[in-house]
């Protein structure tokens, strides 16, 4: 049995509009935000390079497109945010963690204004990992608020160096 060309033009056009449908349904979006808790500093200085999410069921990492730079968390306190990341058509699916990948230019400014520099280990290579435990649902958005809390990360060494040893939670999801 011959099918005229039209039909054949339809029957292909309608296959188009059905898998682009489809992918368009594996795909959600997710924001995630920052926001800190008061700190006994002037400033805490974080230079975000990158955001990327894991997901459970391939383990790979994702990049978000990210808002880098350096960002003061004492700015963010008193449920003021700042948007780090805005992934729109990423994969849908169960995001196990959130990895922020921080720069070199991470400081700590004292209230007496002296400036020192504040090491974090393994931030430029492995990143911080937060564990976040949600669905981004096919063709939904998240929007996932990270609380950095600049006063219970940031330690005087012995030697008078700074570090900081993270301490991020997930605020909320949304």
């Amino acid at each position: 049995m011959k099918l005229p060309v039209q039909s054949l033009i339809v029957l292909a056009f309608t296959s188009l509009l059905i898998s682009g449908c489809k992918k368009e349904a594996d795909r959600g979006n997710m924001t995630v935000k920052m926001t800190d808790a008061p700190g006994d500093y002037a400033e805490v200085n974080v230079d975000v390079r990158a955001v990327e999410v894991h997901y459970s069921n391939n383990g790979n990492w994702t990049s978000l497109p990210t808002q880098t730079g350096i960002y003061n968390l004492l700015d963010l306190q008193n449920n003021i945010t700042t948007v780090l990341a805005t992934g729109t058509n990423i994969p849908a699916g169960n995001v196990s963690q959130i990895r922020l990948i921080l720069g070199s230019n991470n400081t700590v400014m004292l209230r007496d204004s002296t400036i020192y520099d504040l090491k974090i280990p393994s931030s430029e290579q492995s990143g911080i990992k937060i564990n976040v435990n949600t669905a981004i649902p096919p063709a939904g958005t998240v929007t996932v608020t990270l609380d950095y809390d600049a006063d219970k990360s940031v330690n005087q060494e012995g030697n008078g160096d700074y570090i900081m040893k993270p301490v991020i939670k997930v605020l909320s999801v949304q």
